[in-house]
């Protein structure tokens, strides 16, 4: 019993500490805060441009940009720079399992992607005065947070090379960004597309932010949440068994 209580103990150490080295190694660089917070804004703003419109609609879509971007903007570099490199096979020589490592990863995505997306959330809500109920908001942002940095993490193990995994990245992330109602309504894409949008995580998370900013209340946010954090699961159960094959 005192054996399991320590070895939880030095993982959940080791995944803050591999957390904290990742944000101050890799995270809150120029680059990283341009691709996490810049791009998605920019984008937003192009097609708000195009189609001038009512700008409260697009913040849900620009919130769920931040999140997917932010959390896998630097997981390329994180993941498969250090496999080069064997700092993660270092790091297994401590008192700290395969799944702890990953999860430090993940949860270092997870840190900054909360802090960009906080960011653009409070900007949009002081600036358009928006009236969000931030209870919701919080069960959509944790539960999201953790699925697009577990699916950062889970494509990056799939490849050797860092620009390998920057390119298999960006397929998925682009990929949801037309899909999954960033910028045009799932409810008015073809039969098909509709279909294959339920599917993709990020429609979940448009939806949860879209009714967190609504005034219903008369309906529960919890099945958004329960389907991404069934994503989560999804995504890191894969990945940790994958990386586990790296080391065979």
């Amino acid at each position: 019993m005192k054996k399991e209580s320590k070895m939880w103990r030095d993982n959940l150490r080791g995944i803050f500490y591999i957390a904290l080295k990742d944000i101050k190694t890799y995270y809150f660089k120029p680059p990283a805060v341009s691709w996490g917070i810049v791009f998605p804004i920019t984008w937003i703003l192009a097609f708000y441009l195009r189609n001038p419109g009512s700008f409260e609609e697009l913040v849900p879509g620009l919130i769920a940009m931040t999140i997917l971007f932010s959390t896998t903007a630097a997981e390329a570099v994180v993941i498969n720079f250090e496999l080069r490199l064997g700092s993660l096979e270092r790091l297994l020589l401590a008192p700290i399992s395969l799944s702890a490592v990953l999860l430090g990863k993940v949860l270092g995505g997870v840190i900054f992607g909360f802090a960009m997306t906080t960011v653009v959330t409070i900007g949009s809500i002081i600036v358009l005065g928006l009236h969000p109920n931030f209870i919701y908001l919080i069960l959509i942002i944790i539960p999201s947070l953790l699925v697009f940095s577990s699916l950062g993490a889970l494509l990056c193990v799939l490849v050797k090379e860092v620009f390998e995994a920057q390119t298999l990245l960006n397929l998925p992330r682009f990929l949801m960004i037309f899909l999954s109602g960033v910028v045009y309504p799932v409810s008015k894409m073809p039969l098909v597309l509709r279909y294959l949008s339920y599917v993709l995580p990020l429609t979940y998370t448009v939806d949860g932010l879209k009714f967190s900013f609504s005034d219903s209340s008369n309906k529960t946010i919890l099945p958004y949440a329960l389907i991404l954090i069934g994503f989560f699961l999804i995504f890191i159960f894969p990945a940790v068994k994958l990386l586990s094959k790296k080391f065979e």
